[in-house]
């Protein structure tokens, strides 16, 4: 399908904080800063014109430690449903483009290097991310998570290492679904928009395809070039999520993104989120280290609260009780 040139009125009207990188770390902070630019339905941007209703955390609320590999009781079907997609799949999206790796003596890594422990050495990681174009503004991406359309640019996103702003479109969504049909004619997802260059498209193979050549080196990995068999794997791999994140549970739009740091999101409640890719080899490990002391992912920044927090059951409950109408 034929890309076609979009303008986008912005949103946000509030600059969001980009995640710091080796790269951005050396430019001003102009640059380091971005607009996040959307499109709501008449209903929605009526309401932008009121003032932003206060959001605060839950009454009580305390941000949990971290706990590496700990499962929250009564999370264990979850967490085996969404590991369904590793072996069907075959890994993709959970390493970077050009993933190598390689074990060394813990006396090659420096402290503040991000490795894994292994046996007595270290798990040196490395990938070719660093030789990719890197986009100056996220990619904005309308989907929702039960759609096996949506899961391929997923992992496309994951395996370039992109920021996204993802808007979900869960089923019944009033505020993406109808601006999506606005913008480009017709409710298919995923529709991507690149305010990068004024791409718009629909058709995940073609947005797939544009996202190798233009932020990648322009390979696509095996497992999303193989046609009804990738759609069908893709498709299998969301059968132990039993339908989560596909239909709208009613939820007050924030003013500003959430940030995530994570593989993949939820989308049921319509948030908007500033989806930070970091599977293996990702270099934003290495930028998470320094910044928070240790890598753990998932991790939301949510700007309307102030709330900074790990631990996947915990943010969803989290995000329930704060934005859950």
């Amino acid at each position: 399908m034929a890309a076609t040139a979009l303008h986008l009125p912005p949103l946000l009207s509030r600059h969001l904080r980009f995640f710091s990188s080796s790269r951005a770390a050396a430019a001003p902070t102009s640059r380091r800063r971005t607009r996040l630019s959307a499109q709501l339905d008449d209903t929605a941007a009526s309401t932008t014109d009121k003032p932003a209703a206060a959001f605060s955390p839950p009454p009580g609320f305390k941000p949990p430690e971290p706990k590496r590999f700990e499962v929250k009781p009564g999370q264990s079907d979850s967490i085996a449903g969404a590991s369904l997609a590793i072996p069907l799949r075959l890994g993709t999206g959970v390493f970077v483009l050009g993933y190598s790796v390689s074990l060394v003596s813990p006396d090659e890594v420096p402290p503040d290097q991000y490795a894994l422990d292994f046996q007595g050495r270290k798990v040196k990681e490395s990938s070719k991310i660093a030789q990719c174009p890197r986009p100056e503004k996220p990619i904005e991406i309308y989907e929702f998570e039960g759609c096996p359309f949506c899961r391929k640019v997923r992992e496309m996103v994951a395996v370039l290492d992109l920021d996204v702003l993802f808007y979900p479109c869960p089923k019944n969504g009033p505020t993406f679904r109808p601006k999506v049909l606005e913008m480009g004619g017709k409710q298919q997802f995923p529709y991507m928009v690149d305010p990068n260059t004024g791409v718009a498209m629909y058709e995940s193979d073609d947005i797939i395809k544009y996202l190798a050549d233009k932020y990648g080196d322009g390979s696509v990995p095996v497992m999303l070039s193989l046609g009804l068999l990738t759609t069908i794997t893709a498709g299998l791999a969301m059968s132990g999520r039993r339908g989560k994140g596909s239909s709208y549970t009613p939820a007050k739009l924030p003013p500003q993104p959430i940030e995530i740091w994570a593989y993949e999101a939820l989308v049921e409640l319509e948030l908007p989120h500033l989806l930070h890719s970091c599977a293996r080899g990702s270099p934003k490990r290495q930028d998470f280290l320094k910044k928070y002391g240790a890598f753990q992912a998932p991790y939301i920044e949510d700007p309307n609260t102030g709330v900074n927090m790990f631990e996947s059951a915990e943010i969803v409950d989290y995000l329930r009780a704060t934005y859950a109408a």
